[in-house]
């Protein structure tokens, strides 16, 4: 494997953390429609690649050297430090009668309690497997797998473990339909959306908000982009949202919203260039840099247009939050009942009805998110960048700088903005 690399002016103290970048966009050309580039040893023995991949999906838990990577009918345990397979899994449980295209395809790798979960197409019959340290003596489990993964490998999914509990978006049917945000297992119920909340929806990423000094108001944030209601003819067909749900939510009473987000709540994303009626409407990927107090976290969203350029816009967490705190409901105009919709609350089924009914009826935020830097946004390309990475780096000098990694297929490129270094590889 050879990289080429571009370096900036700083000189880097320490290993960056962009290598699980690099490996990713290595993967990506070992298992995409070009010809593999990459051979890595198993037990002192080369494992070559001989077939083309167009879909994978990578894990890679922080603090560890390993590096979960996911495609057609196995999953690759690989260890950086040594550059060695760890372990090889082969997973199928498709029956011989059936015939699919995509075979089995890993949509979704997590570790969950004592397990690495491992889902996927399996021949458009959705299927998990529970696969245990080799320590543990458990064998492998299969579970059903729908609204887990994906029946398709062209359909959306998204998954998150936080706190114990597994969240994920994925249809339920195999024509994609029914595609909503769920808690699907864990520790508390599981819960869904209401149907009319996204009109076809692309889920994009989603994460926790962690406040360890408030962990009843921990949030769970959901950014994606959906079809825009507004149909006239200069408006965009697709813009870009973020929702929040409460973490400790567990659905309604009876009457309503039962076992249904009681919480639930979205708003716009804006980046633009408003004095010129200039927006990146269509979010493509996202990267959140968290800070010990969540306040202080920032998410980094790429997003593309109808023009072909793409951008980068910078949003503060507080200031995220401050507008489902404070803005008023879309559609809504009388008095907010107390408690306030979309407020935690320790038993979700005793909220009140007339708040509920504002989260059913009205769960869109009149004011939209707008970036830190609100006049442009913080990058613009005429490349269709589709990923987004980002460290920070102490250089020798002990100042601390931003490295922001956009790819675009399976070339990443930098380029120097302000204070972030925007690294350039090709690979």
């Amino acid at each position: 494997m050879i990289l080429t690399r571009q370096y900036f002016s700083v000189h880097i103290k320490r290993n960056l953390a962009y290598p699980w970048f690099i490996y990713g966009a290595c993967f990506h050309c070992v298992f995409c429609s070009y010809n593999p580039r990459l051979t890595l040893k198993q037990e002192n023995a080369p494992l070559l690649y001989n077939r083309n991949y167009s879909h994978t999906v990578l894990f890679h838990q922080e603090g560890s050297m390993s590096l979960f990577v996911g495609g057609i009918n196995n999953v690759l345990h690989f260890d950086v430090g040594s550059r060695q397979i760890v372990e090889f899994d082969s997973l199928t449980d498709i029956p011989p009668s059936i015939q699919s295209p995509c075979e089995n395809v890993v949509t979704i790798i997590e570790r969950f309690q004592d397990y690495t979960f491992v889902c996927g197409t399996n021949g458009d019959q959705p299927k998990c497997w529970k696969l245990f340290p080799r320590e543990s003596n458990h064998s492998t489990e299969v579970v059903d797998g729908t609204g887990i993964s994906p029946y398709t490998c062209s359909q959306n999914s998204l998954s998150l473990v936080a706190d114990g509990d597994l969240y994920v978006a994925a249809p339920l049917y195999s024509d994609g339909t029914l595609l909503q945000f769920r808690r699907k297992a864990g520790q508390r119920n599981s819960v869904w959306m209401y149907d009319q909340w996204v009109s076809e929806p692309t889920f994009i990423s989603s994460f926790l908000a962690k406040d360890k000094n408030d962990p009843l108001n921990e949030k769970i944030y959901v950014l994606f982009r959906e079809k825009n209601s507004d149909t006239s003819p200069e408006a965009d067909p697709w813009i870009s949202r973020v929702a929040r749900v409460c973490k400790v939510d567990e659905g309604g009473p009876k009457q309503l919203l039962q076992n249904i987000w009681t919480s639930f709540l979205k708003a716009r994303l804006v980046c633009g260039i408003p004095r010129e009626s200039l927006y990146f409407n269509r979010l493509q990927d996202v990267f959140i840099q968290h800070a010990d107090d969540w306040r202080d976290s920032q998410v980094y969203a790429l997003f593309s247009s109808s023009w072909n350029s793409t951008a980068v816009c910078i949003y503060s967490l507080a200031e995220l939050d401050f507008v489902f705190e404070h803005s008023t409901f879309k559609g809504y105009s009388e008095a907010i009942p107390t408690p306030r919709p979309g407020m935690c609350v320790k038993q979700s089924n005793s909220i009140p009805i007339s708040t509920l009914q504002i989260i059913k009826d009205h769960p869109d935020m009149k004011d939209w998110i707008h970036p830190i830097q609100k006049d442009t946004p913080f990058f613009t390309s005429n490349k269709n960048f589709t990923k987004i990475a980002v460290d920070r780096v102490q250089a020798s000098d002990e100042s601390i700088h931003s490295v922001l990694l956009l790819a675009k297929g399976i070339l990443a490129y930098g380029v120097l903005v302000q204070d972030v270094y925007i690294l350039m590889c090709a690979l």
